[in-house]
């Protein structure tokens, strides 16, 4: 993988990782953080799916390393609720 690739990567998965914890409505940090939250979300998001038999949408192929967005995006707000709830983290204000 190259380096575009890489940070392509990361910027994806910081994505994913904020839009999951914004749904989850806890904030665990900051850009660092949603980066990890979004690669949690990207292994423990397609776990789920496989064990439910649901389908892989909207998966980003970043040269040949596959991406699932959708799952990613759950994944992660699944992992935010449960850390925000553990560690009571920073409840999100929905004004």
């Amino acid at each position: 993988m190259t380096f575009v690739g890489f940070v392509l990567l990361l910027v994806i998965a910081a994505i994913c990782g904020a839009i999951g914890q914004k749904i989850a409505g806890y904030s665990l940090g900051g850009c660092l953080v949603s980066i990890i939250v979004g690669f949690i979300g990207a292994w423990l998001g397609p776990i789920i799916a496989r064990e439910f038999d649901f389908p892989k949408f909207y998966v980003i192929n970043i040269q040949g390393k596959e991406f699932p967005v959708v799952w990613s995006i759950i994944g992660s707000a699944i992992f935010a609720l449960i850390v925000g709830w553990l560690t009571r983290g920073q409840k999100l204000n929905n004004r």
